[in-house]
C-alpha cells in the first residue's frame, strides 16, 4: 500500500469499500495518531438519492457517518505500521448529531480525530462540514482484525 498515495487509486489501496458504498474520494490531510481530512463530492448519480428522497434528494446520515469512518480507516492506514491484510471494522457509534441536510452538489469535508487507540481498538470523533458549516458528527470505534 502506497501511504502517500491519496487519490481514489490510494484509497482503493487502504479501503475494502468499493461503489457504490466507497464514500470518500480524496484524502487532502493526514497527521498519523491525531487526525485526517478526506473529502466526499455528493453528486446526483449517487443510488440512494433514486428514493431518499425523490424530488428532494438529502444524503442519509448513515451514509455521512459512514463515509466519517471510512476517513478514520484512511486515519489507521496512515498510523499503523503493518496493516496489509488486515481489515477494520466498526463497532459502536455513539452521539451521532445531524445538523444541516446534505444534497448534490456539496462537498463534504471529513475530519476525525482519534481519541483512543490501544492495541487494535480506535476511538474517533468525527465531523463532516459543508463550506466550513458544521451538518454532522459523531463519536465511533472500530476494530483493526486480520481478514
Amino acid at each position: 500500500m502506497n501511504k502517500d498515495n491519496n487519490n481514489i487509486k490510494g484509497i482503493m489501496e487502504m479501503l475494502p469499500h468499493r461503489y457504490p458504498f466507497l464514500l470518500i474520494d480524496k484524502i487532502i490531510h493526514v497527521v498519523p495518531n491525531e487526525t485526517a481530512i478526506a473529502i466526499k463530492n455528493v453528486t446526483i448519480n449517487e443510488p440512494f438519492f433514486q428514493g431518499h428522497f425523490p424530488g428532494h434528494p438529502v444524503m442519509p446520515g448513515v451514509l455521512i457517518v459512514e463515509a466519517m469512518a471510512q476517513a478514520g480507516v484512511a486515519l489507521v492506514a496512515h498510523s499503523v505500521k503493518d496493516i496489509a491484510g488486515k481489515i477494520m471494522y466498526l463497532i459502536s457509534i455513539e452521539k451521532a448529531h445531524f445538523r444541516k441536510i446534505v444534497e448534490p452538489g456539496d462537498t463534504m469535508e471529513l475530519h476525525v480525530f482519534k481519541t483512543f487507540a490501544r492495541h487494535n481498538a480506535w476511538k474517533m470523533k468525527g465531523e463532516a462540514r459543508v463550506n466550513n458549516v458544521l451538518v454532522a458528527d459523531a463519536e465511533f470505534s472500530a476494530m483493526l482484525a486480520q481478514k
